[in-house]
């Protein structure tokens, strides 16, 4: 059975370093999750996903990162392989791949670019599921996949036994956290994958529906989003409310220069408190200098640096 405690409840889907000749730099990589882990700012650490930009990112890479990245903390940290690929077959061989690298637990996005049927999706997800031994969780993000994850075909995903539990982008459909858990078993898990809709997912969800979040701010306050999710479960909401308040302009700040992803400028963010960050992998690229001075701004506001 699925342990959401194991994996607590700060989910940190961590940026991908590349060089400036656009190559992946895995010892960069290996030096943010061990920060990660030394700075307490997550509870698991989840590889190649959105903001880890696994869509400019070919099979080998992603498999080398699951590889020297558990290698250096698998030990010391929970690890999630990120392994969605827009073929099915692919995606069943990269999640196979990180399954013989000792991972047990993967987080698959629906395929995008495609814009599969609601049938075509509950197929996919299950041949996926089919062909591991380990645990899946969906993944729903129509912003970037131009599908959405309907409520009734993740009820009848969750029959299947070793898909247990959904990511959701809240902020484009905030009730559907609320239909997630109507529609599905009471071990079935939610994830909220958007740093601006944390409170608003756990007053939905509850501490028994909700695993906690999927966040690319956490590489930066994963300890204070921590705290504030802890005391919002005890009860004091003001005090949470105020915080949640406080972090949303730093999270708006990631989408400066109509970016949709925030990996850019997070990167760009990090480094600003030691992290060895590198660069997007293009087309995606770095902040321009104001924009960087206007999170700098933010971050300094917040005491971040």
């Amino acid at each position: 059975m699925f342990n959401k405690n194991y994996y607590g409840k700060i989910l940190v889907p961590m940026i991908t370093p590349f060089k400036e000749d656009q190559s992946v730099d895995y010892e960069a990589a290996v030096s943010v999750a061990e920060k990660l882990v030394e700075d307490k700012k997550a509870d698991s650490i989840i590889l190649t996903g959105t903001t880890g930009e696994f869509f400019t990112m070919s099979f080998d890479e992603r498999a080398k990162i699951f590889e020297v990245v558990k290698k250096a903390v698998g030990d010391k940290i929970p690890l999630i392989a990120g392994t969605a690929v827009v073929s099915t077959i692919e995606t069943i061989a990269l999640s196979k791949k990180a399954e013989e690298l000792g991972y047990d637990l993967v987080m698959v996005v629906s395929p995008y670019y495609t814009r599969p049927s609601q049938k075509e999706l509950y197929n996919h997800f299950k041949k996926i599921a089919e062909e591991i031994e380990i645990d899946l969780i969906l993944y729903n993000i129509p912003l970037f996949t131009g599908v959405n994850i309907n409520p009734e075909t993740a009820a009848n995903l969750a029959k299947i036994p070793n898909i247990v539990g959904i990511k959701e982008e809240a902020e484009i459909n905030p009730k559907q956290i609320t239909e997630f858990i109507n529609r599905t078993p009471e071990d079935f898990i939610v994830y909220c994958g958007d740093d601006a809709m944390i409170l608003e997912a756990f007053a939905e969800g509850g501490e028994k529906r909700m695993g906690g979040i999927v966040s690319g701010g956490s590489h930066l306050i994963g300890d204070r989003l921590r705290h504030m999710i802890e005391i919002f479960l005890e009860g004091k909401v003001e005090e949470a409310a105020r915080m949640q308040q406080e972090f949303l302009p730093l999270f708006r700040a990631f989408s400066l220069g109509g970016r949709s992803n925030p990996a850019c400028l997070l990167k760009d963010a990090m480094k600003m408190i030691g992290y060895n960050a590198g660069i997007p992998r293009l087309p995606l690229m770095p902040g321009t200098k104001e924009e960087i001075a206007e999170v700098e701004k933010i971050m300094r506001k917040l005491n971040i640096i």
